[in-house]
């Protein structure tokens, strides 16, 4: 298929399975996209099998493979959903919550990920499926970081406390750009340990490049943002600007991508200081309202295609349920993690400064995994493992994003509304 042909269905895809929700089931739109994304899939697998001469599922799977989802979020989608959630989150909330966000966002992706790892390689020994400790880690680490795409979908229909969703939403930008760092060293490590030579990644190597790819990427973002917020200032024609912020998101991505830097933790960085310092001193009340609008735009077509993505894919997917148990149970054990992740910084916190009750539990269950997680998984070498690891975070996405999503609104109806941090 040609790259206009895939565009094309895939927004009459979206558009059609929005109707449908818009019409009968009337659930938020992105979790809508997914539930009728995956009731589509099922109808496609169950009439495959009744009449294996209709072709549904071949053509469906033609349109699929035409697609590399890895390449779509992550080099593609990624930089604008990012810049887009960034440039809506109040910066001086965030700096109120700095401490507990910034704990949360490396520390937390840290512990999520040994015990995860730990727990699901005890699983597997026990099921009887041979998972290298090494191997569980890299699952750990791409299943850990929340998706900010997905709470921030979330965040726009439910009423949270002001500090509560900027830690939620501040949480949920930067460490998916920690986990991807993360993620990445230990899947070099994986290989690494698995070569004929046997190379590996010494300490000294690994905290150097975390330190390279994470803070260099803050760096390249920060600078970014300024360059742009300083062409913002001499300028007051809306088209322009938006063009700029445009050219700002796909260049710096670009570029952290060519210099082997995190582009995630750049492309906030820079959407957090337009959508703050440039709003308030850069751009006229106009100008403002045209770049958010753009931004909110390209913000809702992007996530509507990615979330009828991640239903779709159970076509792919669905094919590799060997390991069913191994994957109902990476539920709980996610679970667990994330209340881990999040109890021991907000415990430590806690010793100095009072939270709102309930934060752990909505911190916990507000953790939501989505196409990030899948498109980390999908770009793991072909090993012996990877059909596992596979299913495994797409189970636990699906769950996150049907059964956390939706039951999030009356769990925070739930929490007690003394103003709190």
């Amino acid at each position: 298929m040609t790259l206009l042909e895939i565009i094309a269905a895939l927004l009459a895809l979206s558009a059609l399975f929005g109707l449908v929700n818009y019409r009968i089931l009337k659930l938020p739109h992105t979790i809508g996209l997914v539930v009728v994304a995956l009731m589509a899939s099922l109808i496609i697998v169950g009439l495959e099998a009744l009449r294996p001469n209709l072709g549904i599922s071949e053509s469906v799977l033609t349109l699929l493979k035409s697609i590399d989802f890895r390449k779509v979020l992550l080099e593609g989608f990624l930089a604008a959903l990012l810049f887009a959630g960034a440039v809506h989150v109040n910066l001086s909330d965030l700096a109120e919550n700095k401490w507990a966000i910034a704990l949360m966002a490396t520390i937390g992706i840290l512990i999520s990920t040994f015990v995860v790892g730990g727990l699901i390689w005890l699983v597997a020994s026990w099921v009887g499926f041979h998972l290298p400790f090494i191997w569980a880690l890299v699952f750990g680490a791409l299943i850990s970081p929340t998706d900010p795409v997905a709470v921030l979908s979330i965040l726009k229909h439910i009423k949270v406390p002001r500090l509560l969703q900027a830690k939620i939403a501040g949480e949920s930008l930067l460490n998916d750009g920690v986990g991807v760092v993360v993620f990445t060293i230990l899947v070099a490590i994986a290989v690494g340990a698995g070569a004929p030579d046997g190379g590996a990644i010494d300490t000294l190597s690994v905290i150097k490049l975390f330190l390279i790819e994470a803070l260099g990427g803050a760096v390249l973002g920060l600078v970014a943002g300024l360059i742009t917020y300083a062409l913002l200032r001499v300028v007051d024609e809306h088209i322009i600007e938006v063009m700029i912020t445009l050219a700002l998101v796909t260049g710096v991505y670009a570029l952290a991508l060519r210099l082997h830097l995190s582009g995630p933790i750049a492309v906030v960085v820079a959407g957090l200081l337009i959508g703050n310092q440039g709003a308030r001193f850069a751009m006229s009340e106009s100008t403002r309202q045209h770049v958010f609008q753009f931004w909110t735009l390209i913000d809702e077509i992007l996530n509507s295609v990615l979330f009828l993505l991640i239903g779709l894919e159970v076509l792919l997917i669905g094919r590799n349920f060997e390991q069913t148990w191994l994957a109902l149970a990476a539920i709980p054990i996610v679970l667990g993690a994330r209340l881990l992740a999040v109890s021991i910084p907000i415990g430590l916190l806690s010793i100095r400064k009072q939270f709102t009750d309930g934060t752990i539990r909505v911190l916990t269950w507000g953790g939501l995994r989505g196409g990030i997680s899948v498109a980390l998984a999908l770009s793991l070498p072909d090993t012996p493992y990877k059909d596992a690891i596979l299913t495994m975070t797409y189970v636990v996405v699906v769950f996150s994003i049907l059964v956390q999503g939706l039951t999030m609104e009356r769990l925070v109806g739930t929490l007690d509304s003394k103003p709190q941090s």
